[in-house]
């Protein structure tokens, strides 16, 4: 298989998989105004485990256990498991196209934490796409618009865990394989979330539809996931790292299907502008490598 179409079928993984992450997305969305959210938490990674281990424990057995980072596996899953609460807290107050254009600051923050982080140099392209970030950020959250201030903070919130979350995986190394570490950031959540259901659920079983739906939650995050490593194992990730923002579009074609809301032109500017600056920051990283 020559690059081109290793390329091109990465490129269509990725899609696929951003399409999975924006369903995943739609659905807590879509459940959070009804069900706690530690039990769909605790679900969507619940059923990614149970799902990893149906996929691959039978071929891998104990290798999907086995790491040389435990802490690090174990604090890459806990920092996960905030980003999601934090993305449903932020589902509750706010539209889907615009919280998704928020979170995706997570690559203008890994540019500003990446220096006294990992040592690198943040150069004049990198300062540029923060302030594009922070730009597009004043455009979805302007004085008088119709976002609520606070889900814009837990939005920006949401995205500087989910910067820590790329640093974290940077800092597990080539050691690690893609598997075992998407299997821990399952377990890990699934762990944790647990001792909070009890304390959110009132017993009572949700019906028929909404019970598969919240099942789906982990097997949309398992599918995407997969998917996503699958991807950046047939192509460089610089050439599939603009593809990302794709994600933008299928939030909003959901958010006008299922919600009926379509965002307005200072949203859609604002997101414009952080993908511009997300972008940048990423390809300016790159060409430091």
């Amino acid at each position: 298989m020559n690059a081109g179409t290793q390329t091109g079928q990465a490129a269509a993984l990725l899609m696929c998989a951003l399409l999975c992450f924006s369903i995943l997305d739609a659905s807590f969305k879509y459940l959070v105004a009804d069900y706690p959210l530690p039990l769909l938490v605790w679900a969507r990674y619940t059923t990614h485990t149970l799902f990893m281990l149906a996929m691959f424990a039978p071929r891998m057995g104990t290798e999907l256990l086995r790491t040389g980072r435990l802490p690090l596996q174990i604090l890459r899953g806990v920092v996960l498991l905030v980003v999601t609460a934090l993305n449903s807290l932020a589902f509750r107050m706010m539209p889907l196209a615009e919280v998704t254009a928020l979170v995706f600051l997570s690559p203008v923050f890994v540019t500003l934490l990446a220096g006294p982080l990992l040592g690198e140099r943040v150069t004049a392209a990198k300062w540029l796409a923060c302030l594009l970030g922070f730009a597009g950020v004043l455009c979805i959250a302007r004085p008088g618009g119709s976002i609520v201030p606070l889900g814009v903070l837990i939005c920006l919130g949401s995205a500087l865990m989910l910067a820590a979350y790329q640093l974290i995986t940077r800092m597990l190394g080539p050691g690690e394989t893609a598997l075992t570490t998407l299997f821990y950031t399952a377990l890990t959540g699934s762990l944790i979330s647990l001792p909070a259901v009890p304390l959110a659920w009132d017993g009572h079983y949700p019906p028929l539809p909404q019970a598969l739906l919240i099942a789906s939650l982990g097997v949309w995050g398992g599918i995407g996931h997969f998917l996503f490593t699958r991807a950046y194992m047939l192509a460089p990730a610089s050439s599939l790292a603009p593809l990302a923002y794709v994600q933008l579009v299928w939030a909003t074609l959901l958010g006008w299907l299922v919600f009926d809301h379509l965002p307005d032109s200072w949203s859609i500017a604002g997101g414009i502008v952080i993908a511009c600056g997300g972008l940048l920051a990423v390809l300016a990283g790159r060409r430091r490598e």
